[in-house]
């Protein structure tokens, strides 16, 4: 039996609506069959041993009757020639029979499941055909109908027709629906997925460059000055811890299908701790923190992990000595710049830390701008508007 979400298919949610049930597949083709044997065939038998007609005329009626309900059982896959099939062996069933019996049920049934699996064209066509047929060829047999039983199957076919047609709509608003559902859930997988592989991106990779600096600062300097060599090493370690801590929390947040993280998110008042794990002997980080009060803890967030990803670039591409971070208020908005004097980025392609930055600082309506430093090297320019939320 199919499951979704450890359930059956025709109990699973999918519109994000309560449980409704949904009979399996198999009811909905079994079931027209069943319930038109089960009409038609005793009908048929007890009209062959009221008027008993002959043996071949009543065998004939009993096959008829009991040929239509069975064909619907290929109405899934050949709705159009179904509904031919049967409306062929209405018309030989009702010229046959001369009572008043009860209606040949599978074409009904054949009516509904054709249109709401979209042969139209084939059911309008056929009925049409077997109607006429029916009325042309009733008095050559000798059946006289009343006016009054005619109209009322004609209202019974058109009813038919119109019975398709809604289930065919409730089918087609119910797949939109489905397939709407579908899109809503990937694109919610598709940024948590972007969002868990930014965290990651910008605190391995910060991470990994602070531990590169500070280890070819402890390697230039073990045998000249140890103790320049044993800070260097003392950095490694609270950089690593500290990256241990915040790649749990991101895991944290898969494991317990939260938003939220398992540790405290950066604030703009670990930026000196920030700036202090990237100084080195050969490179210096400045903070010019012009700021009265801080901004909402989301903005602050982002603006620490692109001032972080900045700093990260520095290190690693900008051959530069000295870097330069400066948080002030402009309005509304909280503006963020680094600059360096390095080599600038003299028109390199853009890489994924910069699009990390960019999304995080978009995700806040707010931008970031990469241009040359006055400095001589590249500034990082992030405007975040000051009270947005996550």
């Amino acid at each position: 039996m199919p499951v979704t979400d450890g359930r059956p298919h025709w109990e699973a949610r999918w519109d994000g609506r309560p449980d409704r049930f949904r009979p399996p597949p198999g009811a909905v083709l079994w079931i027209p069959v069943v319930i038109s044997l089960l009409v038609q065939v005793p009908a048929a038998m007890s009209s062959v041993f009221w008027h008993r007609p002959g043996v071949a005329a009543g065998l004939a009626q009993i096959a008829l009757a009991a040929v239509g309900p069975i064909a619907l059982l290929a109405s899934r896959r050949y709705p159009g020639p179904t509904v031919a099939f049967v409306a062929a062996a209405a018309l030989g069933y009702l010229l046959l029979v001369r009572d008043d019996g009860p209606p040949y049920l599978a074409l009904a049934f054949a009516i509904v499941l054709a249109v709401a699996r979209r042969a139209l064209v084939w059911a309008v066509v056929s009925v049409v055909i077997a109607w006429v047929a029916a009325m042309v060829f009733a008095p050559m047999v000798g059946l006289a109908w009343h006016p009054f039983r005619i109209a009322l199957v004609t209202l019974g076919l058109a009813a038919c027709f119109g019975i398709g047609a809604l289930v065919r709509v409730r089918r087609d608003r119910a797949a939109e629906l489905q397939a709407a559902a579908i899109r809503r859930r990937r694109t919610a997988e598709e940024r948590e997925r972007m969002r868990i592989a930014r965290e990651l991106h910008d605190v391995i990779g910060h991470a990994l460059s602070q531990i590169n600096v500070q280890a070819s600062v402890g390697l230039h300097l073990m045998d000249r000055d140890p103790e320049q060599a044993r800070t260097a090493l003392g950095s490694i370690k609270e950089t690593s811890k500290t990256a241990l801590e915040e790649v749990r929390s991101v895991l944290g947040v898969i494991r317990s299908e939260g938003d939220a993280p398992l540790a405290p998110q950066a604030e703009l008042a670990e930026l000196p701790r920030l700036l202090a794990g990237v100084r080195s002997p050969g490179f210096e980080a400045e903070l010019v923190d012009r700021l009265a009060e801080p901004p909402g803890r989301a903005v602050q967030f982002a603006a620490y992990r692109i001032v972080q990803e900045a700093l990260t670039n520095v290190v690693r591409h900008a051959d530069a000595t000295r870097a330069i971070v400066a948080l002030e208020r402009l309005d509304d908005e909280l503006l963020v710049t680094v600059d360096d004097d390095g080599r600038g980025s003299r028109g390199a392609e853009e890489g994924t830390g910069i699009l990390g930055m960019r999304e995080r600082a978009a995700l806040l309506g707010g931008s970031v701008e990469i241009s040359a430093s006055p400095r001589g090297g590249t500034r990082v320019t992030a405007r975040l508007p000051w009270g947005a939320t996550a």
